[in-house]
């Protein structure tokens, strides 16, 4: 989730300035980057509870002051660090207190990778100083709602007080999920609604792959991504699947269009967040709200702030936002920017990958989106399941990443490499979640305690 943002941008005049706010992502292929961004939870060593904000030991301000020692800036909100920079990068809270790697944009997965681990080497370091454990997965396991104690940020208090107005699972999805995302650049705008269609449709799959939340509150919840279920209902408003992406006149106006009537949430004036939830920015914007005079004219640091609350599957900022995976373990992190980068940068690949995918209907895809969270790989698709289809979706990418020619420093293993965790999985067809689940069954004798050592990082 975004540190509160610094700067207001200009006045928005005219809804052209929304289109090339976004067209201003495009870049030239020699330019395209990766951007990975991960969540995990923090718990206490001794019960594995939900860190509070405070305390000097066991407490999520600890982990955030702890980690200044390897040059974090940390930034402040009402005085309390709820977020830190160093470059290009950032570390950011969930409003449970998930930490958030958001990770510089780099040239190849085994930069990625390098990135990751420096990040989980410093994390470990200040968490064993302070009694603090960190996991990999898409939900919580076992804590209530009441167990999570919500960070000390003004926009999630914006959130935490709409979301139950138009879903009944929106709370949970601030407080007990994490995710693994990834952020690839497009160069043109027919480029972008390839890639965005492509990825879209195929998302599901890889919901499919990554599931790795099956426990709620102790107990399988009979979902294997619970984490992915969390978002059908939470805000119809702006969330899954948004089927006007497959339609003619698919473009940057169209998706500006989408978001002038998805709801807003805050405006940020002189460090503070305004509530003005459920309004539409586009009569902010026309500047309809006269009792909203205290904010004054609506800016593109609104609109760059109005397009973090959009919560599709796939996300179009400057640049493509995969948003189907669950949070886990190490190597997973690096496949799912693996996955993507051999699907769309390759250009060969990212042709095949739309014929792939070029005659599959909404109501399709609509059930693949309804089917995957309970059932993962085994969820039907046509004559099969979506077992079929990840192991194509698993051939087009290793294509594309062997195209690419990305070798590691010592030049002995390109990008391929990262699919490995993938491609066990879904040739066993066994998914992560129902790993768990059978262990869970078996050796863990019916807890869920052991996951803080078994999937700890």
């Amino acid at each position: 989730m975004s540190a509160p943002p610094t700067s207001r941008g200009e006045i928005i005049e005219s809804r052209r300035q929304l289109v090339d706010w976004i067209a201003s992502g495009e870049k030239p292929r020699d330019q395209w980057r990766i951007g990975t961004e991960h969540e995990k939870f923090l718990f206490t060593i001794d019960g594995h509870k939900a860190l509070p904000y405070e305390g000097q030991k066991a407490s999520v301000r600890a982990m955030i002051e702890g980690l200044t020692r390897f040059g974090w800036q940390p930034v402040e909100e009402n005085g309390k660090p709820i977020a830190l920079l160093k470059g290009k990068c950032s570390i950011t809270l969930e409003p449970g207190g998930q930490f958030e790697l958001s990770g510089a944009p780099v040239e190849n997965i085994h930069q990625t990778c390098d990135e990751t681990n420096r990040h989980l080497v410093e994390c470990k370091e200040v968490a064993a100083e302070i009694g603090v454990g960190l996991v990999g997965l898409g939900f919580a396991p076992e804590w209530k709602r009441a167990d999570v104690h919500w960070m000390p940020k003004g926009r999630t208090k914006i959130m935490r007080e709409y979301m139950p107005k138009r879903g009944t699972l929106g709370i949970d999805m601030m407080l007990r999920t994490c995710t693994v995302q990834v952020n690839l650049d497009f160069a043109s705008e027919a480029d972008m609604v390839k890639k965005y269609r492509v990825s879209l449709a195929l998302q599901p799959v890889a919901t499919a792959m990554f599931a790795n939340s099956p426990f709620v509150e102790g107990k399988p919840s009979g979902f294997l991504s619970y984490r992915s279920q969390t978002w059908t209902d939470t805000d119809p408003d702006r969330c899954g699947l948004i089927p006007f992406v497959f339609e003619k006149g698919m473009g940057y106006e169209r998706y500006v269009d989408w978001l002038l009537d998805v709801p807003m949430y805050f405006v940020y004036r002189d460090g503070r967040y305004i509530d003005v939830a459920g309004r539409s920015f586009r009569k902010f914007m026309a500047g309809e709200y006269k009792d909203l005079n205290e904010a004054g004219p609506a800016t593109t640091g609104d609109w760059a702030d109005h397009v973090t609350t959009a919560f599709p599957e796939v996300r179009l900022k400057k640049y493509i936002e995969m948003r189907g995976a669950d949070g886990g373990p190490w190597n997973r992190l690096c496949a799912l920017p693996a996955l993507f980068v051999g699907l769309l940068y390759d250009q060969s690949t990212l042709d095949q990958a739309a014929a792939l995918v070029s005659d599959w209907t909404i109501d399709e895809m609509q059930a693949l989106r309804r089917d995957v969270p309970r059932l993962a790989l085994k969820a039907p698709f046509r004559k099969g399941t979506v077992q079929g289809v990840a192991r194509e979706m698993l051939d087009l990418a290793r294509k594309g990443l062997s195209a690419r020619k990305r070798m590691n420093r010592m030049g002995d293993s390109d990008e391929t490499t990262f699919l490995t965790p993938l491609r066990q999985i879904v040739d066993s067809g066994i998914t992560p979640a129902e790993e768990m689940l059978a262990r869970y069954e078996g050796e863990w004798g019916r807890s869920v305690a052991p996951v803080y050592q078994a999937y700890a990082y």
